[in-house]
């Protein structure tokens, strides 16, 4: 069987079915292959595609963990195979929330509005989005000109097409050492190569971006840091403006989790004509119908608007019209208040349930870093958090070459309900005061 997909889908269907179960050690690539009778290249593109799928983690050299099943409808604590804790992914949705969204779109559905709202519309969106979006994406002392207003399906297409404009395949895009592992994906598939710059605990420095070899751009995320936590202090900030001006370099700017910190000005504010700001309604609001932005240089959206065609990423029409609707009416303010009440809380219960731990957070932020104690290894953590029914994600997911990689995990809070993300992270800690060998996990 040639088909790495195939053989793929049939280790995620032993998976499913419990044959293969949360922190089952899958066999080395060479003795996988030789079972299989496949390729050693084809092995590992195997391995791959269950790691892209989340059912695997693991690092070179320590084995690949069967991570979970497919997480069932209830969230609560439960046995291997029967439910999971999602402590991976950020879904921040609060009960409130579908009904206040669906009381804004009233009036968009409505024979006419609905008729505008399903013709399709490019990048530059309309008049009404962008002067909505400018509004509402201000933060600190900057204010976006709605005229440097392009519009993505969402954030992870905001980010992918924003490398695609300014970093030609063969060329170099410079990160931050720890980054958005989409980021990794996105810079494969363009051909791009990735260079990992050292970060300090304000975020990148101002040194590593200065020795890195000639970059065409370098993709930072200078508030409540993914997976780190971290936000550059204002001096840092202004370093690295300055850089950007002395090295003819673009920052692009995940601005993703800013709203959470919305009296912090982003590095546009210091250096609008090399930045790029990326925003999305996803984690402001709700993922099932997002929309995402980018805040472009002057004279330079023409360039921005192409990649986001040629890619297929430009919003649809009704979410750019649902997602104008709540940021002018005043419902995305309101729902972006109570989700940065919701996280200082949830934060909260990770320093109480995790207190004696090496643990970096930002008191806003919805994810925390937890550097793991000794004997613990990410890898061997994550397959024993899952035989408990809780995914958390590994540093190795982050980490960019093949340096070092901190022994951590990154913890996300938002998605569970507050009793249950107490109870797991109470779990994780008892966890983490024993041994592996306890556990099963070695």
């Amino acid at each position: 069987m040639d088909d790495y997909r195939a053989i793929a889908d049939d280790l995620a269907a032993a998976i499913t079915a419990g044959r293969l179960r949360p922190g089952d050690r899958l066999p080395p690539l060479r003795r996988f292959a030789r079972d299989r009778q496949i390729a050693s290249s084809t092995a590992a593109r195997v391995y791959g595609e269950l790691s892209r799928r989340g059912l695997t983690v693991g690092e070179v050299g320590r084995g690949t963990f069967v991570r979970s099943a497919a997480p069932a409808a209830d969230p609560a604590l439960a046995e291997p195979g029967e439910a999971r804790v999602d402590l991976e992914l950020n879904f921040p949705v609060l009960p409130a929330h579908p009904a206040l969204l669906a009381k804004s779109l009233g009036p968009l559905l409505r024979p006419e509005a609905m008729a505008a709202a399903l013709r399709p519309v490019g990048a530059v969106g309309t008049a009404a989005a962008r002067q909505a979006a400018a509004a509402h994406l201000a933060r600190g002392d900057w204010t976006p000109d709605p005229r440097q207003l392009l519009f993505a399906g969402n954030g992870r297409q905001a980010v992918a097409a924003a490398i695609a404009a300014l970093v030609p395949a063969g060329e170099r895009l410079g990160v931050e050492s720890l980054t958005y592992p989409v980021v990794k994906g996105v810079a494969a598939r363009l051909g791009i190569t990735l260079v990992p710059l050292a970060m300090d605990e304000y975020g990148l420095t101002p040194e590593a971006l200065r020795a890195a070899p000639p970059l065409r751009a370098v993709y930072l995320q200078p508030a409540l840091h993914n997976p780190l936590g971290s936000t550059m202090p204002a001096h840092r900030r202004a370093e690295v403006a300055a850089l950007l001006r002395e090295l003819d370099l673009y920052a692009i700017e995940d601005a993703i989790y800013g709203f959470l910190r919305n009296d912090l000005s982003p590095l546009a504010a210091l250096a609008p004509e090399r930045t790029v700001v990326i925003d999305s309604l996803s984690k402001r609001l709700a993922p099932g119908l997002s929309l995402g932005f980018l805040t472009v240089p002057e004279g330079t959206a023409q360039d921005f608007a192409t990649a986001l065609r040629t890619g297929t990423w430009t919003a649809s029409r009704f979410a750019l019209d649902a997602g104008t609707r709540w940021m002018a009416d005043g419902t995305a303010a309101a729902a972006e208040q109570e989700k940065r009440g919701d996280a200082a809380a949830r934060q909260r219960i990770a320093a109480e349930k995790l207190a004696g731990f090496r643990v970096r957070a930002d008191p806003q932020a919805y994810h925390c870093w937890w550097e793991l104690p000794d004997p613990w290894r990410a890898d061997t953590f994550v397959a024993a958090a899952a035989r408990r029914g809780i995914a958390v994600t590994p540093s190795g997911a982050f980490a960019i070459g093949s340096g070092h990689v901190p022994n951590a995990v990154r913890l996300a809070l938002a998605s569970p309900p507050v009793d249950v993300l107490a109870e797991a992270l109470g779990v994780l800690a008892g966890l983490a005061q024993g041994a592996p060998e306890d556990t099963g996990a070695e």
